[in-house]
């Protein structure tokens, strides 16, 4: 299992990547938001 400033790294990375102009294709912004939702229910899960 990953530490907690991995996952948290990685889910900034994913955040910024989705604010980012390249990111115009739906597809590609879908894809990076269910990643995002992932991330953050594991760091949700991880904290109760």
């Amino acid at each position: 299992m990953r530490d907690e400033t991995e996952v948290r790294e990685q889910y900034e990375f994913l955040a910024d990547q989705l604010d980012s102009e390249e990111m115009r294709h739906e597809g590609v912004r879908e894809l990076f938001t269910h990643y995002k939702r992932a991330l953050g229910w594991v760091l949700e899960e991880e904290h109760m």
